[in-house]
């Protein structure tokens, strides 16, 4: 009887272990949850301006020009957002930054569902991104610090697969319902997350370096478990924030010095080369170029759009670091590229009558493609494992270098006259060949 006891006894250090690794899990999970709720709205604002563009310029009387002008703003204030997202996420916490941005965009779609004209269309759109500039930075420094090692990379990976379901979801929802209402859509993620906000623990690697030690203990208990010895742990990250703040304060030309600027160069160059790849101006304007290529209307290619990306997207998470990012970013590279020529040929077809339907068929098959094995390549991902040890080592210029780099170049998203849309293709097509060149040369010794 006693020794049956004693097996009893043994086994409850044990269940209680495991449980506690279990509700610390659940915690890490749902402050992710929260975080990438902004990155739900990075994705709703990416694909509100496809499925909204037949609505708002019929309603506001907008010419080509004057609605390019409002898709391609977006990219303007996300660069605004990007350039001081480090500044506002090392001085005011990650937490607070993603407030911040949720305030900008909450304001940028209300001014879209009141606006009157393209001016307050414009500034509503300026808001908004402001606010995903300064969310596509402070997202995925938040979950890489709160996450333990040994499951950073994956969960640092939903940052790009719920930026692909809120761009899904726009595209959907766009077919059923007007653009006011789709912008209203908009501001419940933005909501959700600022009452999340409340809630989560702030992340310790930030709380370390303002000097709230019992504040970081605090935020390191909560996400490891309240049983978990979280001594050792929180020691190594007051450590490595004291070595870096006797490091010397580092200057932008820094980051060009013979130590980083492979790193430096492979990084940015895979960003500026991805985004002139033209997948933003496919996303931006989809329902229009499905129906510049000969479809009745760019519901169906878009609803086809939704069915395909996200099972993409999610596949290209699971393997992440399974494949490794090299091999994930030359497939992705290589079939953007033939995506890319796929729908560049089907405007020429349409231009020359090759056979009936033939244009159709290409453009269908060419952007599906794109989102079939390009959409989901997320070069950020490449490096986040790293964002703890990296981002603070040259004072906030890599964050902000890369971010700038990754948004600055959506300014190619716009509409140009048919005349050199080929050309732009085929530029697009040129792009991912070189991109495939950098992947496989200076990328090599990465992954």
């Amino acid at each position: 009887m006693s020794t049956e006891w004693e097996g009893v006894e043994s086994k409850k250090p044990l269940l209680a272990a495991v449980n506690n690794r279990a509700s610390s899990v659940w915690v890490v999970v749902a402050s992710t949850a929260v975080a990438v709720a902004g990155s739900f709205v990075f994705g709703i604002s990416v694909g509100y301006s496809s499925p909204s563009q037949e609505g708002i310029m019929r309603d506001l009387h907008l010419s080509l020009a004057e609605y390019s002008v409002f898709g391609s703003i977006l990219t303007i204030g996300a660069m605004l957002g990007a350039i001081v997202s480090g500044t506002i996420a090392d001085r005011v916490g990650r937490r607070c930054a993603m407030a911040i941005s949720d305030v900008f965009c909450i304001l940028g779609y209300l001014l879209i569902v009141f606006s009157k004209n393209s001016v307050w269309l414009d500034l509503g759109r300026l808001s908004i991104g402001c606010g995903i500039g300064l969310l596509s930075y402070v997202v995925p420094v938040y979950i890489s610090e709160i996450t333990p090692k040994n499951l950073r990379g994956r969960f640092a990976a939903v940052n790009q697969l719920m930026i692909c379901c809120g761009a899904s979801l726009a595209y959907a929802l766009g077919t059923c319902i007007t653009w006011r209402t789709l912008a209203i859509v908009g501001v419940i993620p933005c909501l959700l997350q600022l009452v999340g906000l409340l809630v989560i623990p702030e992340s310790p690697r930030w709380l370390a370096k303002i000097g709230h030690s019992g504040a970081l203990e605090e935020a390191l208990q909560m996400l490891r478990g309240k049983e978990t010895d979280i001594s050792e742990e929180a020691a190594d990250i007051k450590d490595f924030t004291e070595q870096l703040q006797h490091l010397p304060q580092s200057k932008m030309l820094d980051l060009f010095q013979k130590d980083y600027i492979h790193a430096v160069t492979v990084g940015v160059g895979l960003m500026v080369l991805q985004q002139f790849g033209g997948v933003n101006a496919i996303c931006f304007y989809a329902s229009e170029i499905f129906v510049s290529a000969g479809f009745s209307s760019g519901n169906t290619g878009m609803l086809a759009m939704v069915a395909v990306q996200i099972p993409m997207t999610a596949l290209g998470v699971l393997l992440l670091d399974k494949a490794g990012r090299r091999p994930l970013l030359m497939v992705s590279a290589a079939g953007t590229c033939l995506g890319c020529l796929l729908v560049g040929l089907s405007f020429l077809s349409k231009e020359h009558h090759w056979a009936n339907n033939l244009n159709v068929a290409l453009a269908l098959t060419g952007i599906l493609w794109i989102f079939l094995t390009g959409y989901g390549r997320n070069s950020m991902g490449y490096n986040v494992r790293d964002l703890p040890h990296t981002h603070e080592r040259v004072s906030r210029k890599p964050g902000d270098l890369g971010e700038l780099a990754r948004l600055m170049d959506r300014l190619v998203c716009l509409q140009l006259p048919p005349a050199v849309e080929l050309l732009r293709y085929i530029f697009h097509v040129c792009e991912h060949l070189r991109s495939d060149c950098c992947i496989c040369g200076a990328a090599g010794t990465r992954d």
